[in-house]
């Protein structure tokens, strides 16, 4: 294994994926204990990584805003090749990433690249963790024959990357891990305090996702909510801004709307508000999305439905965690928008039943309702429990 010295990470992609980005960051500190080690993000996800013990350095890319012209990546890439970085791993297989690390001037490249970019890179990896079309016509006028979904966990891949590409034996793989500050914490606390009595227990639902097809139905969301209230479990609602309307629809389908328990707090957050808001409920009821993957850095148990979404890749990164997989034949589709039309729209959600996704959020809560906050991690541990309803049925 090589030494290197200045080493930088690219991953500018979502929440979910920066999130399991973490344990490479853990892992190269491992190894490299004196090098300097540096991540770019998506400046929009800063408050993700920015206390990362890990890292030296963290870089951001204004993705939507300054950043977002050819003249200004330009103008990035001249300033990451000042920097002399020998080692560039990128882990973001877009032509953005791809071209910042063909460009960044490192002595060695390696890991994800779009075709042409490749050839600059000293070895590139292709991603198992990510779904493939197979069958295109030419030129990709028609669509693909075959969807192919991942067969790796996209943490495994990633750390595949660093065996393969960087010869490294030692893996120290601590889950997914998010550092969030005093003075973002204390804001918690007294949110957290102004909004619910002392020693209430609280479920947190995030049933924003950003495919159609990831979206658990709102009326079901609606009928967990009742079921939990009517046990004096409190509510909290996270999400984006893009949630508000969703959740609003949610709420006016549940028969205890009024509960002075519910507390709607999508859109109003920070990333970091969220990781420590979520570290304060007993149970995170969630779509495959983004904040499920920050729930898990900080030790939440987790319920999460899976329709289109391809588990291997992407499940929640803890033993804790509970999947429930569709039943419907065409799980995974890795469709953002259901073909179907009628009663079989959407029937991969549809078929997740209330009363399975209950089941386990009791047997959760039974389990690590008492310990919120509190919940030991467990090295090691990270395959979550997939519950296939294909063989209830």
């Amino acid at each position: 294994m090589s030494d290197y010295n200045n080493i930088l990470v690219i991953n500018l992609m979502h929440i979910g994926d920066l999130m399991l980005v973490t344990p490479v960051l853990r892992t190269l500190r491992a190894n490299y204990p004196k090098a300097r080690l540096t991540l770019l993000a998506d400046k929009k996800l800063s408050d993700l990584v920015m206390h990362n013990k890990w890292l030296d350095e963290c870089l951001l890319l204004d993705k939507k805003g300054a950043d977002n012209t050819l003249l200004a990546l330009a103008r990035f890439i001249g300033n990451i090749r000042r920097k002399r970085y020998d080692l560039v791993i990128n882990l973001h297989r877009n032509e953005r990433a791809s071209a910042i690390a063909a460009f960044s001037g490192a002595k060695r490249i390696v890991g994800y690249s779009k075709p042409g970019f490749s050839l600059f890179f000293s070895k590139v990896m292709q991603n198992p963790s990510v779904a493939h079309h197979i069958g295109h016509g030419p030129f990709n006028l028609f669509p693909p024959r075959k969807y192919v979904p991942g067969w790796k966990h996209q943490v495994h891949a990633h750390l595949e990357v660093l065996k393969e590409c960087l010869g490294i034996e030692k893996i120290d793989d601590g889950g997914l891990e998010m550092w969030i500050p005093e003075e973002i914490t204390a804001k918690a606390d007294k949110l957290w305090q102004d909004s619910f009595p002392k020693d209430i227990k609280v479920v947190a639902f995030n049933i924003g996702a950003s495919w159609q097809t990831k979206r658990w139905l709102d009326s079901y969301f609606a009928q967990c909510a009742d079921e939990l209230l009517e046990k004096d479990y409190g509510i909290a609602f996270f999400g984006g801004p893009m949630d508000q309307e969703l959740v609003e629809k949610c709420i006016s389908q549940m028969k205890h709307k009024d509960s002075p328990l519910i507390r709607i707090f999508t859109g109003k957050l920070s990333l970091g508000e969220l990781g420590a808001m979520l570290k304060k409920c007993a149970l995170f009821l969630t779509t495959d999305s983004g904040p499920m993957h920050v729930g898990v850095s900080q030790g939440v148990p987790v319920v999460t439905m899976f329709g289109a979404s391809p588990i291997p890749g992407f499940y929640p990164y803890d033993a804790k965690a509970v999947l429930l997989k569709s039943p419907e034949p065409c799980h995974p589709c890795g469709i953002h928008k259901c073909p179907w039309k009628g009663e079989r729209n959407l029937a991969c959600m549809k078929n997740i039943t209330v009363e399975a996704v209950m089941q386990y959020v009791w047997e959760l809560l039974d389990k690590y309702g008492n310990l919120a906050g509190n919940v030991p991690r467990e090295y090691g541990k990270y395959k979550c429990r997939v519950i296939d309803l294909t063989a209830r049925e």
